[in-house]
C-alpha cells in the first residue's frame, strides 16, 4: 500500500514517518506545503524551503506546493496536491492537535484513503525521549508563547532541554512537543537521514516571547563514521 508523508523537516513528521518504514510501509512519496504566512493552522513557516534537503537526504521523492496559508483554504490546497498522487494513505505527525487531526482525516475519508498517524495520542515527553535515544538530531527553529527567551532559538533538543520543556509546560501551559505552535523544529539528521544537514549561515528575528531562526544557507553532508 503506497503511501504519502506530510512533511515539514519538524521532528513530529519525520517521526511519523520513521514510525511507519519501521512497520515496512512504502512511502512512494513526501509531500510539503510552503504557506505563505507565519500563522499557518496546519503548516510549519520558517525553514520550510529546507525540505528539499531533507527529501535529499532520504532519497524520497518529493511534491511540493505553495498555500496562503489561510484556515480552510490551506486544507483544500493539501487536497489538490495529494488528488493526483497514486496512494493508498497518508501519514500525519498529529500527536494532539484535534484540528490537525480531523482536518487531515477528513482529507482522506473525501478521497477514500487510508489516514496514519502513529503519533497519535502517545505523551509528548516519551516521544521526545525516544526521538533522542534514535538520534534525532533536532534544532528549535521559531518559538511563540511565554516563558520562551531567545536562548531557545537554535537550541538542540537533549534530554535538558526536554526538562526545561516539561517545566514549561508545567508553569505555563505549553505543549510539550509544541503542538499548540509554541515552538518549531528542523530536524538535521536522523537514522533515516543518508547525508545531515549543515547549517552554513542563520540569523535571528526576535520579540518579546517569540521570534525565529531563519536558516539562509545550508548543505548536504557526509556523515561521521559509527566507527
Amino acid at each position: 500500500m503506497p503511501l504519502a508523508a506530510l512533511i515539514s523537516g519538524g521532528k513530529d513528521s519525520l517521526h511519523a514517518l520513521y514510525s511507519v518504514l519501521r512497520q515496512g510501509r512504502e512511502v512512494r512519496y513526501l509531500v510539503a506545503m510552503l504557506p505563505e504566512r507565519e500563522d499557518s493552522w496546519l503548516f510549519h513557516f520558517p525553514n520550510i524551503r529546507l525540505v528539499d534537503l531533507v527529501a535529499e537526504a532520504m532519497g524520497i521523492p518529493l511534491v511540493k506546493r505553495k498555500t496562503t496559508g489561510v484556515k480552510g483554504i490551506e486544507l483544500k490546497d493539501l487536497e489538490r496536491t495529494v488528488r493526483g498522487l497514486d496512494i493508498d494513505g497518508i501519514v500525519c505527525g498529529a500527536i494532539s492537535s484535534e484540528y490537525q487531526q480531523s482536518a487531515i482525516e477528513g482529507l482522506c475519508h473525501r478521497l477514500g484513503i487510508d489516514f496514519l498517524a502513529p503519533l497519535w495520542g502517545k505523551d509528548p515527553i516519551p516521544l521526545l525521549r525516544k526521538m533522542v535515544r534514535l538520534k534525532f538530531d533536532i534544532l528549535i527553529t521559531g518559538v511563540a508563547a511565554y516563558g520562551f527567551d531567545e536562548s531557545w532559538l537554535g537550541r538542540k533538543i537533549d534530554d535538558q532541554a526536554i526538562s526545561d520543556l516539561a517545566d514549561l509546560s508545567e508553569k505555563f501551559g505549553i505543549h510539550p512537543s509544541g503542538e499548540g505552535g509554541e515552538y518549531e523544529t528542523l530536524v538535521l539528521d536522523s537514522p533515516m537521514f543518508k547525508k545531515r544537514i549543515d547549517i552554513i549561515r542563520a540569523r535571528r528575528s526576535w520579540k518579546p516571547y517569540s521570534g525565529y531562526l531563519f536558516i539562509d544557507e545550508a548543505r548536504l553532508v557526509k556523515k561521521a563514521s559509527s566507527s
